[in-house]
């Protein structure tokens, strides 16, 4: 599937994942491949992200998430890649 992290100043991630953890405002929640369309807000916390080479982590201060036809977007209203 392909995601993009965008923030009102820049795209801090667009690729192909395997999957996508994010955290709802309900908890932690996983998108895969072929998941039902949703559109979803997000709390400040971390992102984790299974390019199918290994993982990535970012940290977003919320959001939302929409995720349609294999397409994934996170709109976050900050994001920064973090080290691990």
């Amino acid at each position: 599937m392909q995601l993009e992290i965008i923030t009102p100043d820049q795209k801090v991630f667009e690729g192909s994942a395997k999957g996508v953890q994010v955290p709802g405002s309900q908890g932690l929640f996983e998108v895969l491949e072929n998941h039902a369309a949703l559109v979803s807000a997000l709390e400040a916390g971390q992102v984790r992200v299974n390019t199918g080479a290994g993982l990535q982590y970012y940290r977003i201060d919320g959001g939302v998430i929409e995720v349609l036809n294999n397409k994934v977007i996170i709109l976050a209203e900050a994001a920064s890649p973090l080290a691990k």
